[in-house]
């Protein structure tokens, strides 16, 4: 039964795959699970093994290469159904309880990447019914909550984008606290997290064409306001790249990936010079052959080496250790930056290259969660990673397809 489940995932992605394609399809039947939720056994993502249960960011990322590209379009339905069920205050759980008490909400982007995945999901199937019975009511939330003000103080500013979290809040994904300390404490007006709000009202917009214009064009408004606030409130000209974040005491300069995050996105509201400023930046001092690593190696908090005690290690992991996941984002920006020429599907897929060839070097067949950002970038964390394996494998698709997915 298993050999069968494998090959459907392997054929549900397109004829004669690649190996490192057909590796990853099958890699990604490990994180599809089941979760006992108040309507029975529903579907959900395990985050990362040995010891990530589910969490919403590490789902919603994942979710489009585990279940959608590889043909699991009903498991994809009911992992929505099952974060949404406990949504409150407008917020997707950030993680369920590892021991059966309540989910935890401190997640800035958990609901934000859920909008976009429910997206992904009714582009793929043109599900109507599930959107009208199930997600607008949902999305609708997510979106009021957060315009007017919900929990960790996440509302939006007077120039429309979202601010949140404070001194001593983890809300974004790089989320390391130690001992009540966070180590990357992004407070305020976070680079990502409006990226995925803009394109949260794009995607409301055009979705309420034609059924409700009212609300469709209200969005649209919003949506150009916030463009125009985010190229005003993110451009870094001396740098030519993207603050990471705009806090209370001004804009952070740090060069880190989540810019390219932003720059992924379909309704990106820089002009393309300045997307290209951005990747170039990347390219420059943040790209290695197993990811992007989460700051730049010239700044002086950079750790390249993830390891040694837990301190050490909560302390490396978002300054300067390399994450896998985010060569999704990287190979999607550059493709589409370049209209997706064969040329930028050549370089794009060379940068991927020693990826598909870790999946014959540690766990076999699967990808770790970090690299350290130091040659030669030792595989660290989990052993097996549900966004690593979902965003390479959509990397690699769209690479082969030509296309944005």
């Amino acid at each position: 039964a298993r050999r069968r489940r494998l090959t459907q995932r392997v054929e549900a992605v397109g004829p004669d795959p690649d190996d490192a394609t057909g590796r990853l399809a099958m890699a990604a039947d490990a994180f599809m699970v089941t979760r006992d939720v108040s309507s029975g056994p529903s579907a959900t993502i395990l985050a990362g093994y040995h010891w990530f249960a589910d969490w919403g960011r590490d789902t919603f990322i994942a979710l489009p290469g585990l279940a959608l590209l590889t043909g699991q379009t009903d498991k994809a339905r009911q992992v929505l159904d099952t974060f949404a069920h406990a949504m409150a205050d407008g917020m997707i759980p950030n993680r369920f309880d590892d021991y059966g008490g309540s989910p935890h909400y401190n997640s800035m982007d958990a609901s934000l990447w859920f909008i976009l995945a429910v997206d992904r999901y009714l582009r793929l199937t043109g599900d109507e019914r599930s959107w009208a019975q199930e997600f607008i009511g949902p999305v609708r939330s997510i979106l009021q909550s957060y315009h007017d003000g919900t929990l960790f103080n996440i509302h939006a500013d007077a120039d429309g984008l979202l601010v949140g979290g404070s001194s001593n809040t983890q809300l974004t994904w790089m989320d390391v606290k130690y001992n009540d300390e966070a180590i990357t404490p992004r407070e305020g007006k976070a680079v990502e997290i409006n990226a995925l709000w803009l394109e949260a009202m794009h995607i409301m917009a055009e979705r309420c064409k034609g059924v409700d214009d009212a609300m469709a064009a209200h969005y649209a408004g919003e949506a150009k306001r916030v463009a125009d606030s985010f190229v005003k409130a993110f451009w870094y000209a001396e740098g030519e790249y993207l603050y990471d974040c705009v806090g209370p005491t001004g804009p952070d300069p740090s060069l880190r990936p989540n810019q390219i995050i932003a720059v992924a996105m379909p309704h990106c509201p820089l002009s393309i010079d300045r997307q290209k400023s951005v990747i170039d930046a990347v390219i420059a001092n943040l790209l290695t052959p197993v990811g992007l690593r989460t700051l730049a190696p010239s700044d002086k908090r950079y750790r390249g080496q993830y390891g040694g005690s837990w301190e050490s290690r909560d302390r490396s992991y978002h300054q300067g250790t390399a994450w896998a996941w985010l060569m999704g984002s990287m190979v999607q920006a550059y493709l589409k930056v370049n209209d997706f020429s064969d040329e930028a599907r050549d370089q794009a897929g060379a940068w991927l290259k020693p990826l598909d060839e870790h999946l014959r070097q540690t766990v076999l067949g699967t990808v770790n969660e970090i690299f350290d950002g130091d040659p030669p970038h030792a595989p660290r964390g989990c052993v097996a990673q549900a966004w690593s394996v979902a965003e390479l494998l959509r990397a690699k698709l769209m690479i082969a397809r030509g296309r944005p997915l």
